[in-house]
Formats: structure tokens, sequence, C-alpha cells
């Protein structure tokens, strides 16, 4: 019986992230072709162990090691400098312009990951696009759910963390001065607050605009999917984005979902007025007219064909089939 090739990812961070999720999402699908397993903490899955590792290396044994942050290339680094034999991957997740050390890091990669086309342009040197995928099992349709928090029937949601560059701000001046026209929708905001001083910014223009009733703040939660299954739009108004996992969730959960022209993947998976809407970045004007269309029905329910979209290319099987294809390639 012939032994499946080893392959290594990665994951020297303690905080849960998108390339959290999205390991845990691939690492079942890379299973089934190669040994495969996680160096590091904070994320769920199978483990291999530093000592492990250094066998491999010791060994001079080939296998595929898969980075994600500075820190674990300096590692990776550190390994061929002890007579590591193994084919090293570098996936970029930001879209702005990398520092002098990640350019000499991506540099040193023998092949670099771009999650995005528009991505490409800040790497130094030649990348493959390869995006993160969603599981599907996971992020599914349900029934409609109530949540208890939420007098509403009606439920526009954005999820994330609650910081400037997501755009909170600007979703909170488009739809405070106008949500109180649709007694029946609420706007709920959920994430992790990075700075208090933001969260009472937002509450102060939801205060100014008597919406204070139908504007709610939910702390970050780990059942992010029954949010999306009682949602019937999400709003992902970030100004920039390294992939935007939110975005593929929604639509995988069949949601409605209006997104930042341009930003991360959102014009990639989101073909306006067909899989989703789209907003130019900062436009608070353009914005409310999509939800006040939308509440007021005169713009279409797009979830089916959201997921759809997600299926055919931004899957988890879908971003673990291409992976393992550059993974086998010499």
């Amino acid at each position: 019986m012939e032994v499946p090739p080893i392959l290594i990812h990665t994951h020297f961070h303690g905080r849960r992230t998108g390339v959290t999720t999205s390991l845990e999402n691939i690492m079942p699908f890379l299973q089934t072709d190669f040994d495969a397993s996680i160096l590091g903490y904070g994320v769920k899955g199978r483990k291999i162990s530093l000592v492990s590792v250094l066998k491999l290396v010791a060994q001079k044994q080939r296998f595929v090691l898969h980075c994600h942050r500075n820190n674990e290339m300096l590692f990776a680094l550190l390994l061929r400098l002890l007579g590591g034999n193994f084919k090293l991957l570098f996936t970029k997740h930001a879209d702005n312009m990398p520092s002098a050390i990640t350019r000499f890091l991506l540099k040193k990669a023998d092949v670099v990951v771009s999650l995005t086309q528009r991505m490409l342009s800040t790497i130094p040197c030649k990348a493959v696009v390869i995006g993160h995928g969603v599981d599907q099992h996971v992020f599914i349709p349900g029934e409609k759910k109530s949540v208890p928090e939420i007098q509403q029937r009606n439920i526009i949601l954005c999820a994330g963390r609650v910081r400037e560059a997501k755009g909170q701000k600007l979703l909170a001046e488009a739809l405070a001065p106008v949500i109180g026209e649709f007694p029946e929708w609420a706007l709920v905001i959920i994430g992790k607050v990075d700075k208090p001083p933001f969260l009472k910014e937002l509450r102060k223009i939801v205060s100014d605009n008597n919406a204070a009733n139908q504007i709610y703040f939910l702390n970050e939660t780990t059942g992010i999917v029954d949010f999306y299954q009682a949602a019937h739009t999400v709003v992902v108004p970030s100004y920039t984005e390294g992939f935007s996992l939110v975005c593929a969730e929604a639509m995988s959960c069949s949601c409605n979902v209006v997104a930042t022209k341009d930003v991360g993947i959102h014009s990639d998976l989101i073909v306006d007025g067909k899989t989703g809407y789209l907003f130019e970045s900062g436009n608070r004007d353009q914005l409310q007219a999509i939800l006040v269309q939308l509440m007021d029905g005169k713009l279409s329910h797009l979830g089916e064909a959201a997921r759809k979209e997600v299926a055919q290319n931004w899957s988890s099987k879908v971003e673990a089939a291409r992976l393992s294809e550059v993974y086998s390639s010499r």
C-alpha cells in the first residue's frame, strides 16, 4: 500500500482568525490524499508535535510545509538551515503592501499563494491564486430561526470584528435614519469589539436617530450559523479585507448579501443583482438605497443563487482540491 505524502500546515497564533477557520475547513478534505496535520496551537484538527517535525528534518524525509504568517516562515527557514527537505508554501492573507521582512519571506517560498487576483499586485514574486473555501456541510440554509434578543421579524446582520475598517459606522449611518420606517426590521451587529470607544460611537449614531429599539449590538458567538439562518440579509461593508469569509459563509447559508465592491473577494463572489448586491466603498447613500429597497420588497432575495455560486467555486472541497494540485506538482 502506497504511503500518502506528508503535509504540514503551521498555525502559530492564539487568536481565531479567518486563517484558523480556513485550516479547520480544508484539513478533512486534504487528509483524503495526504498524511496531513497541523503544527501549532489555537486551531482544531489533527496535530503533529515539534519533536515529530524535527525527526522528519533529521531523517531528510520529504514533506510539504505550508505557512501562513511571518513567524511561521521564519521557523520554516530555520528548519531549512537544519537540513529540512520540504516544499515550502506561504499564503499571503492581507491585501496591503507587504513590509520589507514579508517581501523577503515571500521570495524564500517555493510557492506563494494569493487569496485573490487583486492581491497579486502586492506580491513581489510569482504566485498562484487560491481563495478560501466554506464548509458547506456546516454553513447551510435552514428553517428561518428567531433570535430571542430580537423583537423584529426580519433581520439585517453584520457579523465580524467590530472595528473601523469593517465599516459598521457606515452601515449605522446608512440604516439608523430610515429603519424606523420599517418597524418589522432590525439591524444586528455582532462580533468582538476591538476598541470600546468605537462601539460608543456606533451607539451614539443609533441613539441620535432614536433607533435603539431596532439596532442591536451582540457579543461574538460560536453559533454564527444560527444568526445567518435567522437573517434575511447580511451586510459586509468593509473598507478592506484579505478575503472576506463572512461574505462567503453568509452566501453558503443562502443569505441575501450586500457587500462593498472591489474589497477582498466580494466582486468575485458577487455578480451584482444576480448573486448579491454591491455598493461603492464608503458610499453611504448607495448602501442606504439598496437596504431601503430590500426592506420595501423592491429588490429580490438572491440567496439561492448565492449558495450555488459558493458550491461551484468557493467551497472548502474546491479549495482543498486546488491546493492538492499545487502540493503534488514538481
